[in-house]
C-alpha cells in the first residue's frame, strides 16, 4: 500500500565520494500486510510501538509547477540534484559563501528555501547541523509531490475573511503569536515582537517543536530530529517528538477534557476503528495558533500499520474560523532502529539574549538617527 521512494538514507551519514549510482534506480513497493499478519499487541489490536523517521522530500504543499504525482524516472533526477546540490556546497564550504548583497537566484528545492530562510542574506544554514531527508514517500503506488492530498491542488485552503482580519490585526500586535504568523508568512516582525523573551516564539524559546513537528497534525520537520517514537498501552498511546522532546498522551476511550483546559498540543483522545487507531484532538490554546488557526482547531488523525516496517498517517484539519473547507494530508513513518537524542535546546543558550540585545542595539541606531534629522 505505501513506502518511501529510495533509501530514506540522511545526507550526514553520506561520504561526499557517495556514487549517484548507488541510488537504486526503481522503488521497492510494499505489499500490504494481511491483517493476521500485522503485529499485535496483546489486547488484540496492532501493534504501533517503534521509532519511525519522518524525514521526506514531500513537501507539505505542492512545489510551484510540480506535478501531482512523479514517475520514477523523475523521481530519481530530482533526488540526484537535490544530492548534488548538498555535495556542492560542502565542497564549497559551511555556510557557503554568498554574492554581494545575497543570493537572488532562483531556489531549486524546498530545502534551499529553507536554507535561505534561515540564513537570510547573510548565509545558508550550515549543512553540518541538517539530516534533510532524501526520499520521496509512496502512497499506494504513487510518488506524491505534496503531503496534502486535499483540495487536490496540493495547497492549503486559502484563509476565510475571518483569517485574514484576524492575521492582519495579529501582525501588529506585539505578542508572541504575532511573532510566529508573521514568521510563518515572510512578513517583518510585529512591533514590540522582540521586547522581552515571553513575546518570543515558543519554538524559539524551546518550548514547543518548530513547524508542527509534535502535532497535532504531526508534520516532517524538514530539518533534522524528524524521529518519533510511539508507546501504547490498552488505556493510552505516547506519541514522543525527538523535537524539543515533546510527548502527547493521547487517552482511549474516554472524553475530550472540559473546553476551559486548554493545551498547547490540545487535547487528545483515540479509540480503534477496525485496525485504525483514530486520534481526535481538540482543546488547543490559543498561543500556538498552527498555520494561522485560532483555538478552534479540530485535527483528527489516522495511524494505520500496513506492515511491520511502514505506519500510513493521515489527517485531516479544520477550523472554520481560518478555512472554509477542512483539508487532509498523508504521509509514510517508515521504522528505523536509530536513536533518539535529546534535543538539550536551552542549556547555555545565549542566542536568545544576543537576539534580544540586538533588538536594543538597533532601536538605539534608529533613534540616533532619527535625532540628526
Amino acid at each position: 500500500m505505501s513506502n518511501r521512494f529510495i533509501s530514506g538514507t540522511r545526507v550526514l551519514g553520506m561520504a561526499l565520494g557517495f556514487s549517484l549510482a548507488a541510488l537504486p534506480v526503481a522503488g521497492q513497493v510494499m505489499n500490504t500486510a494481511a491483517k493476521s499478519d500485522l503485529p499485535r499487541t496483546p489486547d488484540g489490536h496492532p501493534d504501533l510501538q517503534g521509532t519511525y523517521d519522518l524525514s521526506t522530500m514531500t513537501p507539505l504543499e505542492r512545489w510551484p509547477g510540480d506535478p501531482p504525482l512523479l514517475t520514477k524516472e523523475q523521481a530519481e533526477a530530482l533526488q540526484r540534484a537535490e544530492l548534488e546540490r548538498r555535495e556542492s556546497r560542502d565542497a564549497e564550504g559551511n555556510p557557503s559563501p554568498l554574492p554581494v548583497g545575497g543570493d537572488a537566484s532562483a531556489p531549486k528545492s524546498i530545502f534551499e528555501v529553507l536554507e535561505r530562510n534561515a540564513g537570510g542574506p547573510t548565509g545558508y544554514y550550515n549543512l553540518f547541523w541538517t539530516t534533510h531527508g532524501l526520499a520521496y514517500n509512496v502512497v499506494d503506488g504513487q510518488i506524491r509531490t505534496s503531503i496534502i492530498v486535499d483540495p487536490p491542488d496540493g495547497h492549503l485552503p486559502p484563509y476565510n475573511e475571518a483569517a485574514s482580519q484576524r492575521l492582519a490585526a495579529a501582525r501588529a500586535t506585539p505578542r508572541s503569536t504575532a511573532a510566529e504568523r508573521s514568521a510563518l508568512e515572510g512578513a517583518a516582525p510585529p512591533p514590540g515582537a522582540f521586547d522581552n523573551p515571553e513575546q518570543r516564539p515558543l519554538s524559539e524559546r524551546c518550548l514547543l517543536g518548530f513547524g508542527s513537528t509534535s502535532g497535532p497534525p504531526a508534520l516532517p520537520d524538514y530539518w533534522y530530529n524528524d524521529l518519533h517514537q510511539i508507546v501504547q498501552t490498552p488505556d493510552s498511546i505516547m506519541i514522543l517528538s525527538e523535537m524539543v522532546h515533546d510527548a502527547r498522551i493521547v487517552r482511549l476511550n474516554t472524553q475530550h477534557l472540559p473546553k476551559n483546559i486548554r493545551r498547547w498540543m490540545g487535547d487528545s483522545i483515540g479509540h480503534w476503528e477496525g485496525d485504525t487507531l483514530v486520534v481526535d484532538t481538540t482543546n488547543f490554546t490559543d498561543k500556538t495558533r498552527f498555520r494561522g488557526s485560532t483555538e478552534n482547531l479540530h485535527v483528527i488523525e489516522r495511524f494505520t500499520r500496513v506492515d511491520d516496517k511502514t505506519l500510513l498517517y493521515r489527517f485531516t484539519v479544520e477550523d472554520p474560523d481560518t478555512w472554509d473547507r477542512p483539508w487532509t494530508g498523508e504521509y509514510t513513518w517508515p521504522a528505523t532502529d536509530k536513536p533518539i537524542y535529546e534535543y538539550a535546546c536551552h542549556e547555555a543558550n545565549y542566542a536568545l539574549g544576543s537576539i534580544l540585545r540586538g533588538a536594543r542595539r538597533q532601536e538605539a541606531e534608529q533613534g540616533a538617527a532619527q535625532a540628526k534629522e
